[in-house]
């Protein structure tokens, strides 16, 4: 089971400002790194990494929200249904960031992953626990349980930012995220010569 629902910080999917968690730690995506967007909506943060550089793969199963990006050089829109069929994109297709908000289909957490070129930079953020106290989404299928996030990429990516927690603002909403990079050297594999990779932790 999956859910797109409205962001913690916009009126709809995919209008609007971005999210500040997503701008937050857009820092530490490659350059001109590709960037892809899931669940994208109309693409508000397809169009965010677009304007810092970005080629952006926007996908999403609304071809009508797609459309509304066609003017948009350096985003590529995908209408597929990647809940319902086979993975629309090949193998090869490397991202220096995954971006997904407010959006939850569990089956599909491996392929994210896999979708992160080295050095990649998975930024999810969606409902948690909690939600289901003040407004919706309140399904416990759609809302994931406490350190989920962290169990998901434990062993594949090292993580820079976690929160799990409520927001009063601009409406309240539980909501848990996660910020976490592919290909961190292993500690004990460090010498003076290598020291450990680093991603600097924006204020």
């Amino acid at each position: 089971m999956s859910t797109r629902v409205a962001a913690p910080h916009t009126a709809s999917h995919g209008i609007g400002e971005p999210s500040r968690w997503v701008c937050h730690w857009a820092h530490l995506v490659a350059a001109g790194g590709a960037v892809l967007d899931v669940a994208s909506g109309a693409g508000r943060h397809a169009r965010f990494f677009a304007s810092l550089g970005h080629p952006v793969t926007a996908l999403d199963r609304d071809a009508a929200a797609l459309d509304t990006m066609r003017d948009e050089p350096l985003i590529t829109t995908l209408a597929a249904d990647i809940e319902g069929a086979a993975w629309p994109l090949p193998d090869s297709a490397k991202f220096a960031a995954v971006v997904v908000t407010n959006y939850l289909h569990r089956p599909l957490f491996p392929q994210l992953l896999r979708s992160l070129a080295p050095g990649g930079v998975l930024v999810y953020e969606t409902f948690a626990q909690g939600n289901e106290r003040v407004g919706k989404p309140s399904n416990p299928a759609f809302l994931l349980a406490p350190g989920e996030l962290l169990d998901v990429v434990r062993g594949h990516l090292r993580v820079v930012a976690f929160q799990d927690g409520f927001l009063a603002q601009p409406r309240p909403a539980y909501v848990q995220r996660i910020c976490a990079v592919l290909g961190a050297e292993r500690s004990d594999s460090l010498t003076e010569a290598t020291p450990p990779p680093c991603y600097e932790l924006a204020g």
